[in-house]
């Protein structure tokens, strides 16, 4: 696949995948979790929620740009 086809697809994937499925995820386990809590506990959940999501993104990124024919 050529690098540029790598990255259509990595972001195509993140756009209309990863992130309405992690956005929807996150928001019906803080509807389940969050009204019973205190105000620092919302804080640290946020934080987590928003930080989170960036890990399989940071993993593919590498896929990304890698060269053809390398391993």
């Amino acid at each position: 696949m050529t690098p540029r086809g790598k990255k259509l697809l990595a972001t195509l994937l993140i756009v209309l995948v990863w992130l309405p499925v992690y956005a929807l995820f996150v928001m019906g386990l803080a509807v389940h979790v969050l009204p019973r809590n205190v105000w620092y506990v919302s804080l640290l959940f946020y934080a987590l929620a928003g930080t989170l999501w960036t890990i399989p993104i940071g993993l593919a990124l590498p896929w990304m740009y890698r060269e053809p024919g390398k391993p």
